[in-house]
């Protein structure tokens, strides 16, 4: 038996497993790529119209920092500036996702060593794993490039191939990490914070010089897609050097993976203390969960003082085009660029805090079947109580996020906290409608639970590519975010918010009730 045995029957195995995961991802992922071209064509429909957005993109280091440098004035560059860094964000996310998944999730949940005890190469799972994240940037990389081959063939396969390098990049940075920790949840966020670090360093490179050259964008992988230079006059051997990366994170996953036990990391768990001191289900919930609140929550009061500080310069970029005011006013209102531009950004966050309501609540899932919350609820402690310390986190947590994301604009803007605070906070009745269904399908039907993150991803893709799209209101109102007052600016609307929080309730209590008389999944 060689090491290698069995990835074959694996990667079925995963790709069966990731049966939804991939599409989906695949397919927002592709959908906002394939629509800027012609969003693009509506807003600059001339050359010197696309002429001035560089010269503007080019003064504006604010704008550079967070969506990066103009390389050239074509439609093709402009897709490429305007979406590439969200697009390689997203193949990192669900690439790591996909290794950790099958890699030290399976190790922790015990079934990897079920799994090794049969005719399986002590490698498979790693190389199953890396081969169907490979898989998944493969398909994106040949849809791009197809979808993308009108504004220049080169170009377009220059930009699929740099989205897959990145989404592979950081699928063997998830590999190196799930051999480090010794859980899935540290894997992932380690891997989480490398990607937050190559954006910082990109952003402050990009912040400092206009084409991409600074040492500091350099030393980033996502600095490397944009010096690519899809459809500016491409320089290949940038490839190269994503391609060394994957290579050398491989080898030293493989290395890794090689020299340790089943189960076992190179970074151990540090082990509690001696007598315990969690008395609650609910104090067990928020040790659980506090990491992630905390990360949230530094990463929207961080989003809030980027945004807050581009306020007053992104309504000069589009103040003269009356394409560009039209898409802001339909995603923020029509009472002024400032105004409709906060409010945009603000319901941006909002619809992003749906993902980690969705991710806090199915904390509640993983608990189950990892058989953890089993010894849990074998004491004085019921179903209930047991779910309300987690679902107390989830939903106080996502407004906690939308408080500090208030601050983070506030500070960056330097305006009254009272109307951005109100715009803030009007957001979560739709967080904790999208919670509330995350609830339900959970306690009702749990083989269905991770389908919530479906929901939530098409909240964001209506929100943000429809209002850019033209899309009839009958689409925007699919989504509990179209039904929102846009704030500040406009008049504060009181029935969608009640009914928001109303039907929020009433899906959390269908939820409980189901989860009451159900019966738990066994490890």
């Amino acid at each position: 038996m060689t090491a290698l045995t069995g990835t074959v029957p694996l990667l079925r195995f995963a790709l069966r497993r990731d049966r939804v995961l991939i599409p989906v991802w695949t397919a927002v992922t592709t959908v906002m790529v394939l629509s800027m071209p012609a969003t693009l064509k509506g807003l600059y429909g001339t050359p010197a119209d696309r002429a001035d957005l560089l010269r503007q993109v080019t003064a504006n280091s604010s704008l550079r920092a967070l969506i990066g440098p103009v390389l050239d004035d074509s439609l093709g560059a402009l897709t490429a500036w305007r979406v590439g860094l969200y697009a390689a964000a997203l193949a990192a996310v669900t690439s790591l996702l996909i290794v950790v998944r099958h890699t030290r999730d399976e190790e922790e949940s015990g079934r990897q060593e079920l799994i090794a005890s049969g005719t399986v190469g002590r490698r498979a799972s790693l190389t199953a794993a890396l081969l169907a994240a490979g898989v998944a940037n493969a398909v994106l990389a040949l849809l791009v490039a197809a979808g993308l081959a009108a504004q220049g063939a080169a170009g377009a396969v220059a930009f699929g191939l740099g989205l897959a390098g990145v989404g592979m990049l950081f699928a063997t940075t998830a590999a190196l990490a799930a051999q480090l920790t010794q859980s899935a949840r540290a894997a992932r966020g380690l891997t989480a914070a490398a990607l937050g670090a190559a954006f910082v360093l990109r952003a402050a490179g990009d912040a400092t010089t206009a084409d991409g050259s600074s040492p500091l964008t350099w030393l980033s992988p996502l600095g490397w897609l944009e010096n690519l230079r899809a459809f500016a006059d491409e320089r290949w051997w940038v490839l190269a050097l994503l391609a060394a990366a994957i290579a050398t994170q491989g080898v030293l996953a493989y290395g890794l993976a090689a020299r340790r036990d089943v189960g076992m990391s190179f970074l151990p768990t540090r082990p509690g203390p001696a007598a315990g001191r969690l008395r609650t289900a609910a104090a067990l919930a928020w040790r659980l969960q506090r990491g992630a609140v905390l990360g949230w929550g530094v990463g929207f009061f961080v989003s809030g003082v980027v945004y807050g500080g581009l306020t007053d310069s992104a309504a000069d970029l589009v103040g003269d085009n009356a394409g560009a005011r039209e898409i802001v006013e339909r995603m923020g209102g029509r009472s002024g660029l400032t105004d409709a531009f906060l409010a945009s950004m603000i319901g941006v966050l909002g619809m992003i805090a749906a993902l980690f309501v969705v991710a806090s609540v199915l904390r509640l899932h993983g608990e189950e079947t990892s058989g953890r919350a089993e010894p849990v609820l074998a004491n004085a402690v019921g179903r209930l109580r047991w779910a309300a310390g987690h679902l107390t986190i989830a939903f106080g947590g996502a407004a906690l996020i939308m408080l500090l994301a208030a601050l983070g604009f506030t500070a960056g803007h330097g305006r009254d906290a009272g109307p951005i605070l109100a715009a803030c906070l009007v957001q979560v009745p739709a967080v904790w409608l999208v919670g509330g269904l995350t609830v339900l399908l959970y306690g009702s039907a749990p083989r269905l639970a991770p389908a919530a993150w479906g929901v939530a991803g098409a909240c964001l893709l209506i929100g943000w590519i429809g209002p850019a799209l033209d899309a009839p209101q009958v689409v925007l109102d699919l989504s509990p975010f179209g039904h929102l007052p846009k704030l500040p600016g406009s008049d504060m609307r009181w029935s969608p918010v009640l009914a928001l929080l109303g039907a929020a309730a009433l899906l959390v209590s269908a939820g409980l009730t189901g989860l009451r008389r159900r019966d738990m999944t066994s490890s």
